[in-house]
């Protein structure tokens, strides 16, 4: 049988969303042999100890589906972890679910709250799941500019936009893609606004454990006025460094997790069982504490090779896979068009700021990963040094 979504009047309701960014700089990357510093996944290898625990696992037969919320033994270290880090109580049994990565998560948070006129908060610039998903569930993002080059919040700007339509807020930190960390007074300001109101939290801290250069990761988790309301998504596959793996999660208080699981369930039901167990001995057997200096190590390293052979400028990061750099005194170019002329005739790929924010910004400014060997960006760094 042929037909065409044409003959038949069909248009999806992201029809107007095309190729993320971050696909689209790969595939470029792939087609012209470049570095890609553009999309963030390491290109070292997972802990071989890990590796040897998921075998471990399907070996002994754990290859038939785990529990709906996640395999407990998972759930329990988690929440222990968490109890721990940001003196809360989350209970394994009822206020967590394992996730199918962060941004399953992070959809399904959406769905399970956001109706049609509700508006969402975003900060941005904004990972690029959050507004297609607002829409998708009939939402409308609501977006506060994060000011350009600390991305520091404008909380007079975001009291502004504050009304009776606002259902939730969404924050990320670390940042995703600009570094940046949330302080104390930041999350003192937020419990001011949203203190005795009904307003929802949608907290990203996928990068929870990735904090360096002096940074500290505060949680909503640790502000009871924020955490009664809050659904708080992780991920392992950034703490492990096992992006492929999409192991998440998500934890909210028990009235909040009961409503996310009713669309979890009919949405992947559960996760990967094997790679759960393991990750839950695994977390058992490291110190969460040491992974920022790692990154940190790697971040510096980029930074230092940056500053001395090209003419980028970086801006400061604290946290994520990710660092900013200033390209003005390199090309005039709009940051896509200079991302894609530096994959295709310079070898190195990046990513462009503007498609991170719903209004287009022209900051000359572009994101690279370093979340990677020093072959890799030694490697790069000589194909900048010819710019």
């Amino acid at each position: 049988m042929q037909s065409s979504t044409k003959s038949l009047g069909f248009t999806g309701k992201l029809n107007h969303i095309g190729e993320s960014i971050f696909s689209k700089m790969t595939a470029l990357a792939n087609l012209h042999q470049a570095i890609n510093l553009s999309q963030g996944f390491p290109d070292f290898a997972v802990d071989p100890k890990l590796v040897c625990l998921v075998n471990h696992y399907m070996e002994k037969g754990n290859n038939q589906y785990a529990p709906m919320a996640g395999a407990l033994a998972l759930r329990e270290k988690l929440c222990e972890l968490t109890n721990a880090q940001h003196g809360c109580n989350y209970q394994a049994d009822r206020e967590i679910t394992i996730t199918a990565g962060a941004t399953q998560a992070i959809a399904t948070a959406l769905a399970a709250s956001i109706r049609e006129g509700d508006e969402v908060i975003v900060f941005s610039p904004a990972y690029d799941s959050y507004i297609p998903m607002i829409e998708l569930n009939g939402g409308t993002a609501i977006t506060v500019k994060l000011a350009h080059p600390s991305y520091a919040i404008d909380w007079e700007q975001f009291k502004l936009l504050l009304n009776h339509r606002t259902k939730m807020i969404i924050l990320n930190t670390p940042h995703n893609p600009s570094g940046a960390v949330w302080q104390d007074e930041d999350y003192q300001k937020l419990q001011e606004f949203v203190r005795n109101s009904n307003i929802l939290i949608l907290a990203d801290e996928v990068y929870e454990h990735i904090v360096f250069n002096g940074a500290q990761h505060r949680s909503v988790r640790a502000y009871p006025v924020l955490a009664e309301r809050s659904f708080v998504v992780g991920s392992l596959g950034k703490t492990t460094h096992s992006t492929g793996w999409k192991v998440g999660y998500c934890m909210a208080p028990a009235a909040l997790m009961k409503e996310f699981q009713k669309l979890h369930q009919f949405q992947v039901f559960s996760v990967n069982h094997p790679m759960q167990l393991a990750l839950a001995d695994y977390l058992g057997q490291i110190n969460l504490s040491e992974i920022g200096a790692f990154y940190g190590e790697k971040q510096a390293f980029l930074e230092n090779l940056i500053i001395k052979h090209t003419a980028f400028k970086p801006l400061a990061s604290f946290g994520s896979y990710f660092q900013l750099f200033d390209y003005s005194a390199i090309s005039e170019q709009k940051d896509l068009e200079f991302c894609q002329w530096l994959c295709t005739e310079k070898g190195v790929a990046g990513i462009p700021l503007s498609p991170f924010y719903l209004i287009p910004d022209n900051t000359k400014t572009i994101r690279f990963c370093f979340a990677k060997n020093k072959a890799t960006i030694e490697a790069a760094i000589e194909r900048l040094a010819k710019l």
